[in-house]
């Protein structure tokens, strides 16, 4: 039994890093008032954009650099395609989970259209992502060693950084505070002299950034190339927002439960004590488990009170 954890445990944190920080967009974009299920689109468009720019700069350029540049450049389109969702909800008072559902559907269509434009297949393949690596030293370590310092990605490590952080300014700064006031009662807000419009376009702007820098990391790490398609994660990485009650820490627990339920389902076969259950009961364990999970906590769900209603000024 601890062999086969030993050898799914870093491909189950390579699968969890995309979900948690696309649950982690989705986070400041609910807790500002604003659903966001366009996550799936907002991934894929990310996906897209950096599979594109690597591809062009591979052959002029060496290194890793070409990467980095490629995250950056899927957190700029992850930004200008959430403020098509910001500006329907925000300005237009659109129901925003048509708009969120509009997204994904348009950056489904729109990507796959350049990808065959560009390419001609619609796929979009990268020679070289992010490679592995074990820690110095603290690979070593019994146990935690294994487990959590070999065969894992530079973006693991700032993707998990970026946590801390989020953390850190949702709970203890003036920016966090404002943030979910917004979410909770923003007429209060405005009252107390907070910009609710310009609070809640941050808020889903961050998730535009942080969903683009997902769908980045799924291609340059262990997909390598572009098809259209990130298989659903976007809305498993909803599920893990409401399945860790709208809280960093919790976010990070459930996206580490549905990474390993996914990592389970893709690597069974080739893992004898797991190839004798059927694979089609593997595969669609993860998505059995959201709906499960998402009965049981929806009864004791800690949304953000205002989430998904438009901001009325003259409401009380």
């Amino acid at each position: 039994m601890w062999t086969i954890i030993e050898q799914i445990f870093p491909y189950a944190i390579v699968f969890t890093i995309p979900l948690l920080i696309t649950a982690l967009g989705g986070l400041f974009s609910e807790r500002s008032g604003i659903v966001n299920i366009g996550l799936e689109g907002l991934m894929i468009s990310g996906a897209f954009a950096s599979a594109l720019t690597v591809n062009f700069l591979q052959d002029k350029m060496q290194g890793s650099t070409i990467l980095w540049i490629g995250l950056l450049v899927a957190v700029v389109v992850g930004i200008l395609f959430s403020l098509l969702h910001a500006f329907a909800s925000i300005n237009l008072s659109a129901d925003q989970v048509i708009s969120g559902t509009a997204i994904n559907m348009i950056a489904m269509a729109l990507t796959v259209f350049l990808a065959r434009n560009i390419t001609g297949s619609g796929n979009i393949r990268i020679t070289s992502g992010f490679t592995p690596f074990d820690v110095p030293v603290l690979s070593q370590i019994p146990i935690i060693g294994d487990l959590l310092f070999t065969k894992t990605y530079a973006t693991t490590w700032f993707i998990l950084v970026v946590l801390l952080v989020s953390a850190f300014i949702l709970n203890k700064t003036k920016f966090g505070l404002r943030l979910k006031s917004c979410g909770e009662f923003p007429q209060a807000a405005q009252a107390a002299g907070i910009n609710v419009v310009r609070i809640r376009y941050i808020g889903v702007m961050i998730s535009g950034a942080l969903s683009g820098l997902g769908g980045a990391i799924i291609i340059l790490t262990y997909a390598g190339e572009f098809t259209g398609s990130v298989s659903g994660l976007g809305f498993l990485a909803l599920a893990s927002l409401i399945f860790g009650q709208w809280r960093p820490l919790g976010i990070l627990g459930a996206t580490l439960f549905f990474g390993f339920a996914s990592t389970i389902a893709n690597v069974s076969q080739v893992i004898p004590e797991l190839a004798v259950i059927p694979p089609i009961i593997l595969k669609i364990f993860p998505y059995v488990v959201t709906l499960i999970a998402l009965v049981i906590f929806s009864k004791s769900s800690q949304a953000p009170k205002a989430a998904g209603e438009p901001f009325d000024p003259g409401k009380r």
